[in-house]
């Protein structure tokens, strides 16, 4: 009787084989999910880019940005297609929404104590702490043409109180961080240190305030 040798894979080797799949496989999820973020911010940059471009366009015949909210941006045409949200909108839901699924609002901001609608808010919210930092701490502009007022991040209402005084606010534990052109306390560019300790906050917000 003859018996021939059968070449097989042993255990050992089947779970090295299926060591080595799950350590490719959780690095590329890993590799993707950094693409991705990445993508979606420089997403939002271009969007956000767009908007301010748009609307300064738009009203600057008018002299004010009396009237402005999500629903006349988006009859304006100035909202990009990929941001409106898609279906019905129920009443007091925000229409537009950021690359990282949170709402955008837009409306119209005073410019001094004595008016109502001489500048304009962009808020993006509920963002990633990487996507929050990168925006906060991005060129917006800090010459006087561009038109930037303020920028803030973290937990941050309005930038309404950043109007008066022009020093700028900084952060501290849940609270948000404000920098304005020329601040006494936080200058344009914001301080990458301030912008990590306002993004630590949950689901943190980025705030653009334009004239």
């Amino acid at each position: 009787m003859k018996y021939t040798n059968q070449n097989g894979r042993s255990m050992v080797e089947m779970l090295g084989v299926l060591a080595i799949i799950g350590v490719l496989s959780v690095g590329g999820i890993a590799g993707y999910s950094k693409a991705m973020n990445k993508f979606k911010i420089n997403k939002t940059t271009d969007q956000v880019s767009v908007l301010v471009a748009n609307l300064r366009t738009m009203f600057a015949a008018q002299g004010n940005y009396e009237g402005l909210d999500e629903a006349q941006a988006i009859n304006f045409g100035v909202v990009p297609d990929d941001m409106i949200k898609s279906g019905e909108v129920k009443e007091g839901d925000t229409p537009i929404k950021n690359a990282f699924g949170g709402d955008v609002t837009i409306k119209a901001s005073p410019l001094s104590d004595s008016e109502t609608s001489g500048a304009f808010t962009i808020v993006y919210k509920s963002l990633s702490q990487e996507a929050c930092v990168t925006l906060a701490t991005g060129d917006w502009g800090s010459g006087q043409s561009s038109g930037l007022i303020a920028i803030g991040a973290g937990v941050i209402d309005d930038l309404d109180d950043a109007v008066v005084g022009g020093e700028g606010t900084t952060a501290g534990k849940d609270t948000g961080v404000i920098a304005q052109p020329g601040g006494e306390n936080v200058k344009i560019p914001m301080p990458v240190s301030e912008a990590v300790t306002a993004c630590a906050a949950q689901s943190p917000s980025v705030l653009w305030k334009y004239y």
